[in-house]
């Protein structure tokens, strides 16, 4: 048996190299280079050829290499029965979480503002918030969001969560389900998306959300590019409601060089780098999933198709 990548736009020479330096003999395959189609029984994914799946009849696991699976679970063709998991990394997550921080701490300072000053030569303070007096809104409370809502408000801001239920934890609100969701948003100065992809949150960043939020608030996207409406955003910061946003992930990437986004004084543009998985140190619980497979034992980080997470 081998595990086979399947892999569109990115190099996977890594996730290979590190599969067969963690265990020597290993057979390693890369899509379209298979082989049998039968001998394939677990494989490793990301952003795979839509369809792909359904050739290989004895495939028992489609691994994601990241914390996300939307990107297998967008495929209409996904055999039936085959488990699906995603990567439960400590790296992912303190990375996730020092990535927001360092984003929310440039707002609340303003510290981009002063980039430009030095530009022109300016010598010009600002005022700034303190934490104290901040509320940071945490839509989705699964590893990434709970962890990077408790480092926040370790640093003195005031941090209510959102997710599907609620998930309580010492500094940090909790509030969840659609009858909360108004609530949560009406304090929320500065609002984090960290939700999983689903048929319920898909373009739950639009007019109507962002109406909800006080004049003045500041949103920071790091989930998913489908997550957000993008004239919306651009419209309620251009009619003042909204006062910016960060973005790190979008509905086409790379981001189009014609898009708003890129040339928008009030918007900041990442390349879909908040958190990336890395093959070395995750690789550990593939081969994990990979062994429980063949010995017929319950997967690890396995996702809920239902759920979508």
């Amino acid at each position: 048996m081998s595990i086979t990548i399947f892999s569109q736009g990115r190099n996977t020479s890594r996730w290979a190299d590190a599969l067969r330096e963690r265990r020597p003999g290993l057979e390693v395959r890369t899509y379209p280079e298979t082989g049998s189609p039968d001998e394939v029984e677990f494989a490793l994914a990301w952003n795979h050829p839509q369809g792909v799946f359904k050739a290989f009849p004895n495939l028992k696991c489609i691994a994601s290499t990241g914390a996300g699976v939307d990107h297998i679970l967008r495929d209409p063709e996904l055999p039936e029965g085959v488990k699906i998991t995603r990567i439960v990394d400590e790296n992912l997550t303190h990375d996730m979480a020092a990535f927001v921080t360092a984003l929310v701490l440039n707002q609340v300072r303003g510290l981009h503002s002063y980039k430009e000053a030095q530009r022109q030569h300016t010598w010009k303070q600002h005022s700034y918030l303190r934490t104290k007096d901040v509320v940071i809104g945490m839509m989705g409370m699964g590893e990434l969001g709970s962890y990077a809502a408790q480092q926040l408000s370790k640093l003195g801001f005031k941090v209510h969560g959102w997710s599907r239920s609620p998930k309580l934890m010492e500094g940090v609100g909790a509030f969840a389900g659609p009858e909360e969701f108004d609530s949560f948003l009406s304090s929320s100065h500065i609002l984090i998306c960290l939700l999983p992809l689903t048929k319920q949150t898909a373009n739950i960043l639009h007019k109507d959300t962002f109406s909800k939020l006080p004049k003045g608030a500041y949103v920071i996207n790091v989930a998913r590019g489908e997550h957000l409406v993008d004239q919306d955003l651009i419209d309620m910061i251009d009619q003042g409601h909204l006062s910016g946003a960060s973005l790190d992930v979008f509905r086409e990437e790379p981001l189009p060089a014609d898009h708003a986004f890129w040339s928008h004084p009030a918007i900041h543009v990442t390349p879909h780098i908040a958190s990336v998985t890395n093959p070395e140190s995750a690789v550990s619980q593939i081969l994990e999933n990979y062994d429980r497979m063949r010995h017929g034992e319950a997967l690890i980080n396995v996702v809920s198709k239902t759920k979508g997470y």
